[in-house]
């Protein structure tokens, strides 16, 4: 199998040749997967589908290139969208040549029914594959609410008993009073398994994710998962739950069943890796060459939401330096910074004055929080990018750092703080598609554009606004030559 740089069309094209005169002529390629290396995209191609039109290995003439000319577009519209299979072993991550498309893995069993790498992703055709049965799962609740954990306790007894699944929860729900009491969870409490946050990976042990709270517990869930996160189905039980479209009601075994046993609508919110290094590295990589087990790392996370730096406690301007892709673009003073991906677009970003963006967008919003300058606007940037902030050298004071509302650090002079799109976003099931379930979350939970509808005008229906003000316009002249006269 060739492996070929995709940067663009022609250097696709000129690489294509290149093969082509050193093993004849042959029909053209099929796209298959494409990694990031060094920060460079490429796609392994193999035999099959026609890529780019035939390849030939002599230069073809001017009636020759106008056939592969039609030729070319014929196929493009052929193709459609190419999908993966399973080919033995874990499956390789896939890529699009318009921005950061992610690891196409989610967790040991599931997978995504990719697009094709030469066109935008259509969001309607992001289906979510299961290769083998589900064997484990993940039941979360929301914590200090005493009303989830009566619906937590009949999810956890019907997924033990019913699907015969090893059902996995966090140590405490163990000890919980209310539930010691439930007969239910005790007739299964004996099969389900505990894990304690931070002393155990659950990478790779977790088939599915299910979510039973607010917006706050799917950020726990993702946060438990810093590689590849398995498909996560949240239920809306907490105070707002824009993130989380499904209803816990009596049909819940129903919706469950077919999630687990279907393809259904997924949407894959990206997340930030975010590194923050400490002031005794002398030459800091790029983010994304940097490893957890970097000696100069002081904290190494996947956000799912935003990363925000502020003054903390202090009562001086924040101060620091904000560069993109090497460049420095800017001054920041005011009370801090968001660096959000575009799920978290809907959530500290927006009360900061940021637009809102779905979360299929691949992009990196920055929102100054009260800037000192009245023309610091938010912006958008591409994903992928890395941004670096760092402290000021005329700062006058440290400033905090905080993921996901959580890991609050200091971030003190000659840190750096290292930011891009990860290649691990949280596959999120959709109640109805990505479309559906983003407006009615935009509706129902922020009253997007509520307001109430204008009043018509009190005219015949045939007589426009512009007749009306010509009418207006004759008249106010015959009275004006009236007084006249």
């Amino acid at each position: 199998m060739s492996k070929i740089g995709l940067q663009t069309r022609d250097e696709s094209l000129k690489s294509s040749h290149s093969s082509s005169a050193k093993k004849g002529s042959r029909k053209g390629l099929q796209v298959k997967n494409e990694e990031i290396v060094n920060g460079i995209s490429t796609v392994s191609l193999s035999s099959g589908q026609t890529l780019n039109g035939t390849v030939q290995s002599n230069m073809p003439s001017e009636d020759a290139r106008r056939s592969s000319h039609v030729s070319r577009q014929k196929e493009e519209k052929r193709a459609g969208s190419v999908s993966h299979r399973k080919t033995g072993g874990r499956k390789k991550h896939c890529r699009s040549v318009y921005g950061v498309i992610p690891h196409g893995q989610f967790g040991p069993k599931a997978y995504l029914d990719s697009v094709s790498n030469l066109t935008i992703p259509d969001p309607s055709s992001q289906k979510l594959l299961w290769n083998e049965p589900l064997q484990s799962v993940l039941v979360i609740r929301k914590h200090l609410d005493s009303n989830v954990l009566i619906p937590f306790s009949k999810m956890v007894a019907w997924l033990v008993e019913s699907k015969n699944l090893k059902v996995y929860v966090e140590h405490g729900v163990m000890s919980d009073p209310i539930l010691e009491a439930n007969e239910e969870f005790n007739s299964v409490k004996d099969r389900v398994k505990p894990f304690v946050e931070g002393e155990e990976d659950l990478t790779n042990k977790i088939d599915f994710i299910i979510c039973l709270g607010g917006d706050g517990t799917l950020l726990y869930a993702s946060s438990l998962f810093q590689v590849d996160v398995p498909p996560v189905m949240a239920f809306n039980m907490g105070s707002l739950g824009f993130l989380t479209p499904f209803q816990f009601d009596h049909n819940f075994k129903r919706n469950v069943s077919k999630v687990m046993d279907g393809s259904p609508s997924v949407l894959l919110h990206y997340r930030l890796k975010c590194v923050l290094m400490s002031g005794g590295c002398s030459s800091v990589p790029h983010v994304k060459n940097i490893e957890k087990e970097n000696s100069h790392v002081k904290t190494h996370k996947l956000v799912l939401n935003e990363v925000v730096v502020d003054r903390g406690p202090s009562s001086y301007l924040s101060n620091f330096e904000l560069h993109i892709e090497g460049r420095r673009v800017t001054s920041v003073q005011g009370d801090g910074l968001i660096i959000s991906t575009p799920t978290g677009s809907t959530a500290y970003a927006v009360a900061a004055g940021a637009s809102m963006v779905h979360p299929s967008v691949p992009c990196i919003l920055i929102t100054p929080i009260c800037p000192h300058s009245l023309s610091f606007r938010p912006i958008v940037v591409p994903a992928g990018v890395e941004i670096k902030v760092l402290l000021s050298p005329n700062a006058r004071n440290t400033s905090m750092v905080s993921f996901d509302g959580r890991d609050r650090l200091e971030m003190l002079h000659g840190d750096t703080l290292l930011i891009t799109t990860a290649m691990y976003p949280v596959p999120s099931i959709c109640a109805v598609d990505q479309m559906e379930d983003w407006f009615e979350s935009l509706a129902v939970c922020l009253n997007w554009n509520v307001r109430r509808p204008q009043k018509a005008l009190e005219s015949s229906p045939s007589q426009s606004s512009l007749l009306s003000l010509d009418d207006s316009e004759s008249m106010t002249s015959s009275q004006s030559s009236a007084i006249n006269d």
